[in-house]
C-alpha cells in the first residue's frame, strides 16, 4: 500500500503539472507555466483508497464509472481543502475567484469532465499495477 501510496502521489503531481502548463499554453504563454503544491502529493496518494472502490464497481458501464468517479474527486478535493483551510486557515487552491461554479474555493463544478476522465484513467493505472503486482 505504501508503494502505491507514493505511485499515485507522483503521478497526481505530474499530472497536474501537465494540466497547469497545458493551461498556461492555452491562455497564450509559451512558457508553459506549470505548478502543484507540495500539499497535493498525499492528496493524491490517497488513490490509494480508491481501488476498492475500482473492484466494486468494475463491472458498471463506463460513463456511470465516470460519475462515480467524479463525485468521489469531489468530495476527496473538497474534505481535503476544508481540512487544510481548517488547519493552515486557508486551501492553497482558492477556485473562488476563477470560476463562477466554485464551492466555497475548494472544487470547481465545471472541473467535472476532468474528473470523470480522471477516474477513468486512474482504473487504467490501478489494473497495471495490479498487473506488475503478479509478475513480481
Amino acid at each position: 500500500m505504501g508503494k502505491r501510496f507514493i505511485i499515485y502521489g507522483l503521478i497526481g503531481w505530474i499530472a497536474e503539472v501537465i494540466f497547469t502548463g497545458t493551461g498556461s499554453l492555452l491562455a497564450g504563454s509559451i512558457r508553459l507555466t506549470a505548478y502543484t503544491y507540495l500539499w497535493m502529493f498525499p492528496i493524491y496518494g490517497l488513490a490509494v483508497f480508491m481501488e476498492p472502490v475500482h473492484e466494486h464497481i468494475r463491472s458498471s458501464p463506463w460513463v456511470v464509472r465516470g460519475i462515480i468517479w467524479a463525485g468521489l474527486i469531489f468530495t476527496i478535493e473538497y474534505l481535503s481543502g476544508w481540512i487544510l483551510d481548517l488547519t493552515l486557515g486557508f486551501c492553497p487552491w482558492d477556485y473562488s475567484a476563477f470560476s463562477p461554479y466554485s464551492v466555497e474555493g475548494f472544487i470547481r463544478l465545471d472541473y467535472f469532465p476532468v474528473w470523470f476522465l480522471a477516474g477513468l484513467i486512474f482504473e487504467k493505472i490501478h489494473d497495471y499495477l495490479d498487473s506488475l503486482s503478479l509478475r513480481l
